[in-house]
């Protein structure tokens, strides 16, 4: 094998594992509060942000329908709201900014917006209260998890 064909292979190699570090680790550093610091650009930071209010707003209105009087009306509400916050959602994120987040805090969020799609297939299939607020408490266990292991920092 030439000098040049082991160059490049040798070359490619780093690329491939800088690119695989890159996307397991993403753009972190420590934060001063114990949690992992997501370096991200202002208005990547922003996004992520309005997703989470977006998120949250879903939580709201899954609560609204649980509430409901008419068990129809409230199943139609609550499947209404989980499916503004399921995969859909998640379809058109920019792959830089998925880069920079680490590989933990992307597999927490894409399993958030699956299992909302999840709750509202099940509301749509008679399930009860208590089983919705349990599918429901599983999600926001995670938002818990992630927000106590993540902060999101917008980089200069």
């Amino acid at each position: 094998m030439s000098r040049l064909c082991v160059a490049a292979l040798v070359l490619w190699l780093v690329g491939v594992g800088l690119l695989a570090w890159v996307f397991v680790r993403g753009m972190t550093a420590s934060a001063t509060d114990g949690r992992t610091e997501v370096l991200l650009a202002p208005a990547e930071r922003d996004q992520i942000l309005a997703e989470m209010r977006q998120l949250l707003q879903a939580v709201d209105g899954i609560l609204d329908g649980v509430r409901a009087r008419d068990p129809a009306e409230g199943a139609r509400m609550i499947a209404t709201a989980a499916r503004t916050a399921g995969m859909d959602m998640a379809a058109d994120v920019n792959p830089v900014l998925m880069a920079k987040l680490p590989l933990p805090f992307k597999q927490m969020g894409m399993s958030v917006h699956q299992d909302f799609d999840g709750l509202a297939e099940r509301a749509t299939q008679g399930a009860s209260r208590d089983e919705i607020l349990s599918d429901l408490s599983s999600i926001t266990k995670r938002c818990t998890t992630c927000h106590g292991l993540y902060r999101l920092a917008a980089s200069r």
